[in-house]
């Protein structure tokens, strides 16, 4: 076989094994791995990791995000500051605005996305309005069209469901096979606590934590899970904070149920302190997201999850908004206060070198889990794997080369986002990708984007393996 690339020299780590290895590439795709390979192409990867490229199974891009808002990121940049920080595939959300028909958003959530990517993306669905036509007619036939998630909220003015639009959600869900994500927090408690807080003057940046305590998150968690558990439906909890909630996920995966959970790196790194800014003035906005990081003890928690299986992915919840503009985190109504604040912090490019560094470098996790919980458990649970998701022969040659070794400081020159700052800045990282490669095709390279926008491809979906479809 001609092979048009060989990765020569490092070592191929996978969610089961670690082997050194040469892997040869051909038409785009895995065509075998073995030793002393030729091909028209040659990389060095001599001294590194060779490992599938991550998968972000939630970021959020280019979404409406109220009057006068505005994201930080268009397609475009979103898709390169992934691939900088060594991502090959990312999963944004098509949001149904309410009182809209969701096939609309999705294709008017598609028309931005063509020809703009670095890297792959595929599209969840979040679903604010199920009206009969909608959950009749219109989820369904998405869901067949490979849009094979979607996401609900338990919280938000705009997004919210109460408990018999989530039972009826989750029963279209269970009967087409699909996966259902849940943003777990109690709206009415959130809205009491904020209430409280704004008359007693408490309006700074750092009152949006105490507002969401993680007694809202338990409880949600909980119920979100007594109603799958009523429909018999999957749901991926996301965005887990600390031990409350967490506890409730391994309450019920220790039962059998079919309960999964995501974390992301503000939980194992920020703390609620951060939102206090120097002197409790609006640079706490800079860390507003939700839920809002704990304390320490909150860390050691998911740690512990990360460790024993209760988390089955990490992602960063990219949802990037600009600190010092009247469209991002200063807004007029939000310096006004924290409830107006724009919840989400950007973290896509930083995601892999965080948990490199405090997981596999620490000694926290294996490079197996850290491949498991950064790129196969997404392709596997959204439906893209064997495709994406591993090394393997016949898997699309979506390859990042790590630096084990590479010390470097996260700041906000380095990145690639369209974010004004980054929540890590000055944060020390031991692990650094130094290739990203979609389809055998190099991206980015020590920190340089040099791929072509539009090379990343929209992809559809297949049914999600740990949400088995009725007719199979």
């Amino acid at each position: 076989m001609e092979l048009d690339l060989a990765i020569r020299g490092g070592v191929v780590v996978t969610a089961s094994d670690t082997v050194r290895c040469d892997v040869g590439i051909k038409d785009g795709r895995i065509a075998v791995l073995g030793e002393r390979l030729k091909a028209t192409r040659e990389i060095d990867a001599s001294g590194l990791l060779v490992m599938p490229g991550g998968i972000d199974s939630h970021v959020h891009i280019a979404q409406p995000s109220g009057p006068g808002v505005e994201m930080a990121d268009d397609f475009a940049s979103a898709t390169a500051s992934a691939a900088a920080g060594g991502n090959t595939m990312v999963l944004p959300f098509a949001l149904q605005a309410r009182g809209t028909s969701l096939r609309a958003c999705v294709e008017d959530y598609r028309r931005k996305a063509e020809n703009e990517c670095y890297i792959d993306t595929a599209f969840h669905l979040i679903v604010s309005d199920p009206t009969p036509e909608v959950l009749g007619q219109e989820l369904p036939a998405l869901l067949k069209d490979g849009y094979t998630s979607f996401k609900v909220f338990m919280t938000y003015d705009d997004l919210v469901l109460n408990d018999r639009q989530l039972l009826d959600v989750f029963d279209v869900a269970r009967r087409e096979g699909a996966l259902v994500m849940v943003h777990a927090e109690g709206y009415d408690a959130i809205r009491y606590m904020t209430e409280r807080l704004e008359r007693e003057g408490k309006t700074a940046p750092y009152y949006h934590a105490v507002s969401r305590p993680e007694i809202v998150e338990r409880e949600a968690t909980h119920r979100a899970i007594s109603h799958a558990e009523l429909v018999d439906v999957p749901m991926m909890i996301v965005h887990v904070s600390g031990r409350e909630a967490m506890e409730q996920i391994r309450w019920a995966q220790s039962r059998g149920l079919k309960v999964y959970a995501e974390t992301c790196p503000q939980y194992i790194t920020l703390t609620a302190e951060d939102l206090q800014g120097p002197d409790m003035d609006m640079s706490g906005a800079k860390y507003v997201c939700s839920p809002p990081p704990r304390d320490t003890a909150s860390q050691d928690a998911i740690w512990d999850g990360l460790r024993t299986g209760v988390f089955q992915t990490f992602s960063s919840d990219h949802c990037p908004f600009r600190y010092d503009s009247p469209a991002g985190k200063l807004n007029e109504k939000g310096r006004s206060s924290f409830r107006w604040v724009p919840n989400g912090i950007p973290g896509v490019e930083t995601r892999l070198p965080i948990l490199f560094s405090e997981g596999v470098a620490k000694g926290r996790i294996s490079l197996n889990r850290f491949v498991e919980l950064t790129s196969t458990n997404h392709a596997k649970l959204y439906g893209l794997y064997p495709r994406k998701g591993s090394i393997g022969i016949g898997f699309d040659a979506d390859i990042v080369l790590w630096d084990p070794n590479r010390k470097e400081t996260i700041r906000q020159e380095i990145l690639h986002h369209g974010a004004d700052y980054t929540p890590w800045e000055g944060f020390e990282v031991t692990g650094w990708p130094v290739m990203t490669l979609l389809r055998g095709e190099i991206v980015a390279e020590n920190g340089r984007i040099v791929g072509d926008k539009g090379q990343g491809q929209i992809l559809a979906r297949g049914f999600s393996a740990y949400a088995p479809h009725p007719l199979i």
